[in-house]
C-alpha cells in the first residue's frame, strides 16, 4: 500500500517526465490576494495567468495543492 506522500510524489514525477513544470502549493491563507480569504481550490497559484495579469514562463504545469473545503 502506498502512503499519500508516495502517491503525491508519483503524480508529480509522471507529469514532470511529460514536460510539466512542478509548481509549489499555495499557502492556505493567500498572502498576495485580497480577494481570497483562504485557498478553496487548487488553482490559486495560477490565478494571475488565467486573468492575464501575468504571462507564464512555462507551457504546462502541475501541482499538488493544499486546500480547505468548507460546506454547509
Amino acid at each position: 500500500m502506498n502512503s499519500t506522500a508516495e502517491i503525491r510524489k508519483s503524480f508529480l514525477e509522471y507529469f514532470a517526465k511529460n514536460n510539466h513544470e512542478i509548481k509549489e502549493s499555495s499557502n492556505l491563507i493567500p498572502t498576495n490576494d485580497d480577494t481570497l480569504l483562504f485557498t478553496n481550490a487548487g488553482m490559486v497559484q495560477f490565478k494571475n495567468y488565467f486573468t492575464g495579469a501575468e504571462t507564464p514562463v512555462f507551457n504546462r504545469a502541475t501541482t499538488v495543492q493544499k486546500c480547505l473545503r468548507a460546506g454547509g
